[in-house]
């Protein structure tokens, strides 16, 4: 246990420790007793209950000039869940109105985010649409409600003419540049696409891998398409440390997220003690001298009469 301010402490109960010295190496205070035909004693026992009960007052002073000096004491370290910046990268070009399940491949990708969604309580999560151009639609937050609101707004249908194509590399780059401004966690990406994109040929892939790695970010990506997996994405995902999905229908989209929680676990880290106010056994001490003086002034004096 420590003081928020000892100096002042020790300076302060100074003045307290000095009255209770008087109080006990004074001289001349022998109890006087009227009775007749009593035999005189010392009355030694009668001083020490009459200084002692002097020196409550005092003591209670005491106790509270040390929580006026603010009592403090470490708490116990804690663990906390590292946090997890997930942005999720979704394709709106054209293709990803194909027919997937009971809608779209686009209806079937943002179900399945929201549900992703309830699985990391807790992370931060970003939405970035893209096409030939790039959108940031939701920054990163712990609003999910960010996200779940965001679906009617950019489908493909509705979306302007610029987000025709498909250009993952402009796209994974742009997510990388706002998960590098987030300093505290861990970083992923999350594409969901169906074609396959130029713009990671002739090696761009690779370099494009480099990059998430210095940034410390793991992609992953779905596959939603027909047909087989781009081998770019392949390279980016697993030269990361992730791994690239092709879900065949809207219930391995579902477990594809699953699958991607379960691999991307959260983290916990030891958070450092923190200092706490420690006022409960000065508040009982100051009580019980409170209720003692309180019983000396029955009659437990120099004078009782």
């Amino acid at each position: 246990m420590s003081f928020r301010f000892p100096v002042t402490l020790v300076i302060l109960e100074l003045l307290p420790l000095m009255v209770l010295a008087w109080i006990w190496l004074r001289r001349g205070n022998g109890i006087s007793l009227p009775l007749d035909h009593a035999v005189g004693r010392s009355g030694r026992r009668w001083w020490v209950l009459v200084s002692l009960s002097e020196s409550l007052p005092v003591l209670l002073a005491m106790v509270v000039i040390a929580v006026l000096c603010g009592p403090v004491i470490l708490s116990e370290p804690k663990t906390r869940r590292r946090l997890t910046n997930i942005e999720f990268c979704v394709d709106i070009s054209g293709s990803m109105t194909a027919s997937f399940g009971s809608g779209t491949r686009y209806d079937a990708s943002m179900e399945a985010i929201d549900g992703f969604l309830d699985f990391r309580d807790g992370d931060a999560f970003g939405l970035t649409f893209f096409g030939n151009s790039v959108l940031h639609w939701v920054p990163l937050t712990k609003d999910r409600s960010a996200i779940r609101c965001a679906p009617p707004f950019m489908r493909p249908e509705v979306a302007p003419s610029w987000f025709g194509g498909t250009e993952i590399g402009k796209a994974l780059r742009a997510c990388r540049q706002v998960l590098s401004a987030r300093e505290e966690g861990d970083r992923m990406i999350i594409l969901v696409s169906d074609g396959f994109s130029f713009d990671l040929s002739n090696g761009n892939d690779q370099e494009i891998a480099r990059e998430m790695n210095q940034a410390g970010i793991v992609v992953y990506a779905i596959h939603i398409g027909g047909g087989g997996v781009p081998d770019e994405v392949v390279n980016v995902t697993g030269l990361t440390g992730g791994e690239v999905f092709q879900p065949g229908d809207t219930e391995g989209l579902k477990t594809v997220f699953q699958r991607i929680d379960e691999m991307q676990e959260a983290q916990l880290e030891k958070v450092s003690a923190e200092t706490m106010d420690y006022y409960w056994p000065f508040s009982v001490a100051g009580l019980a001298l409170l209720g003692l003086t309180a019983l000396t002034f029955l009659g437990l004096r120099y004078t009782p009469w």
